[in-house]
């Protein structure tokens, strides 16, 4: 009997030990545990937006990009009393091509904030545009109240799974005492490792004060029975819980960001490895800009060394206009006879025919954050001889260190400016021929080039006439050339004008548009006028997506979806308060007078847009018609 007794004692005491660990893991997971040791301050005004502005402010933000929504407006609102400025765009994907520009230009994180549903769909292409050109951007969404997701609610669909795919970090944050931490943690792993996206999900009820969500939740009429009492009493907790501890103070500043880096062997290794090339040759990608190596400080190092340099993506521009060392042209020549190739945060993807122009017979020492991107099509075209997870810009700076009084071969660097000098004297040869009705592109090209400041900075957004461009304009200096990276991706420039505007508003910033591209960022205009951001385009209209029609006609025999119309766009900028231009064959001998024109519109605050007519080229083979 006593036996019994134990057993039944033991079964009950181990039952009352479940049921106790049930109950506190109810009490945490509900927040009631925490509730008793925090306040919930029912009367305050403060809301979850001041908490979320707070943050980016600690973090240097000084831009946040929109289109404004009311699941957000309390971030935005309290960004403005803050001194963030809020600038607004006439669509989501704008919003964050502005903020990856100034993610680029500024060295920081960029932040766009749009609305829930819809207006986190709509950014779905440019947020995937920032992770394959690696910038670090936060992308903040409004959301359904916690609650109401999963319950049909407006605007209401699983967010998260859309993002995971495309940002390094994603959270939803449940509580007002949760926004700090998380944040953070997201600012930070943007810009960690190979910089990229973030997104953070704020649903509507962490954002607006204690008696606003109060009284959405609160019940109709009082309470009928025991389950009515139940559901009272949880709507009641999960309020408090939401508001538990919301202002405490908190730790707002910016987390250790990690960078890999290359280490002093591999840098010796390097060192010794470039003492004895011949025929050494840079290609630099856009990685090698990133902080924290300092772009000028990175060009000094770059000119040191003397070596022949290749740039791509950012990195244009970081030698000047005229350097003796940087090559434009005969990239494909260059790379069969050089003896050794540093791919300084460049990926051997379609843009180096997948490792295929590289000579198998030469050294590569290969740089890249990212270790997919570092070894990408190593099993098949190319082999690294060295291969570094790490930062190129301070690889490029501990380089130049470690060869001090180094030389490049002198012949070697000449010769391969020989080949540029020539091969442009040919394209600006080109330039010259006639077209049957409308202008020469290269010729109008080559004019904008002539008339761009030092301190300009240039747009890329188009195909065709934009492909040329890339040949022809040289940016003055270094973060001076912005284009949409590996992606390809059309309609970036009229949020990364506005961004580059805003970050440089002392620079004359200009964008290069096709008119198929231009189509995605006309109405920004109407964003240039109210935001007092006035950039310069020029359009190459031909008429046409002429880079897709001059293979599918002759492959396919047809034009179809290929042809547009000389629109009147310059019409379009006048009446979104810009000042639009139309240059004509009529006009042949104005060009660069009115290229200065629309220089003075800008200066006296209207943006302006050059519409030019012109014939379709392919600047590949040279051929130009109408």
């Amino acid at each position: 009997m006593d036996h019994d007794c134990e057993c039944i004692y033991l079964v009950g005491a181990a039952l009352g030990a479940v049921v106790s660990i049930v109950l506190l893991w109810l009490g945490y997971r509900l927040g009631v545990i925490y509730q008793l040791f925090h306040k919930v301050e029912t009367q305050s005004p403060c809301h979850g937006g001041e908490v979320v502005a707070q943050v980016l402010q600690s973090h240097g933000v000084k831009f946040v990009f929109t289109l404004v929504g009311g699941h957000i407006s309390p971030i935005l609102v309290a960004c403005e009393k803050l001194g963030i400025r809020v600038v607004d765009t006439r669509h989501e994907a704008t919003a964050v091509f502005a903020a990856d520009a100034v993610a680029r230009l500024s060295g920081t994180v960029g932040v766009a904030a749009v609305t829930a549903g819809p207006g986190l769909t709509n950014t779905v292409t440019a947020i995937k545009n920032a992770q394959m050109a690696e910038s670090p951007l936060l992308l903040i969404g409004g959301a359904a109240a916690t609650l109401l997701q999963g319950r049909g609610a407006l605007q209401d669909i699983d967010q998260l799974s859309l993002f995971k795919p495309i940002c390094k970090f994603c959270a939803s944050v449940r509580t007002i005492r949760d926004i700090v931490p998380v944040l953070r943690k997201a600012l930070a792993e943007a810009q960690s490792g190979t910089p990229g996206p973030v997104f953070v999900e704020f649903p509507i009820d962490i954002l607006y004060p204690y008696h606003v969500i109060q009284k959405e939740l609160a019940p109709k009429g009082a309470p009928k029975g025991i389950m009515g009492k139940i559901i009272n009493w949880y709507l009641q907790n999960h309020l408090n819980n939401l508001f538990a501890g919301a202002w405490e103070p908190r730790d707002t500043s910016p987390l250790p960001v990690s960078i890999p880096k290359a280490t002093a062997e591999q840098i010796q290794q390097c060192v010794e490895l470039l003492s004895r090339a011949k025929k050494p040759v840079f290609i630099l990608g856009s990685q090698s800009t990133l902080p924290p190596a300092p772009v000028e400080k990175l060009r000094k190092a770059l000119e040191s060394l003397g070596i022949p340099c290749f740039l791509g993506g950012m990195a244009r521009g970081m030698l000047g206009r005229d350097s003796p060392i940087h090559i434009r042209q005969n990239r494909r020549d260059a790379l069969k006879e050089a003896d050794l190739v540093i791919l300084a945060g460049t990926v051997c993807d379609f843009r180096l025919s997948y490792g295929r122009v590289l000579n198998r017979r030469s050294k590569i020492i290969a740089v890249n954050r990212d270790r997919s991107q570092l070894l990408k099509n190593s099993d098949m075209f190319w082999k690294p001889t060295v291969a570094i997870q790490g930062d190129a810009g301070s690889f490029i700076l501990s380089l130049a260190e470690g060869l001090h009084g180094y030389t490049c071969p002198s012949d070697w660097t000449e010769g391969l400016k020989a080949g540029d000098i020539t091969k442009e004297k040919a394209n600006k040869e080109k330039a010259e021929e006639k077209t049957e009705r409308h202008l020469n592109p290269l010729r109008v090209l080559h004019l904008v080039d002539d008339a761009l400041p030092e301190d300009s900075i240039i747009v890329a957004d188009g195909g065709d006439f934009v492909g040329s461009a890339a040949y022809i304009l040289r940016p003055r200096g270094p973060l001076r050339w912005l284009d949409p990276g590996a992606f390809g991706t059309l309609g970036v420039g009229g949020g990364f004008a506005l961004g580059a505007k805003l970050c440089r508003p002392e620079s004359e910033v200009w964008v290069v548009f096709g008119d198929g591209s231009l189509g995605y960022s006309i109405v920004e205009y109407d964003t240039y006028t109210r935001h007092k951001t006035p950039i310069i385009s020029v359009v190459g209209n031909d008429a046409c997506w002429s880079q897709i029609s001059r293979e599918q006609v002759p492959m396919l025999g047809s034009n179809v979806a290929c042809g547009l119309a000389f629109n009147d766009y310059h019409v379009v900028a006048d009446g979104f308060g810009g000042k639009g231009f139309l240059v004509t064959r009529q006009d042949e001998d104005r060009i660069a007078d009115i290229i200065k024109e629309a220089q003075d519109s800008a200066k006296k605050g209207k943006a302006a847009l050059i519409n030019v007519l012109i014939g379709k080229t392919n600047f590949r083979d040279g051929s130009i018609s109408v």
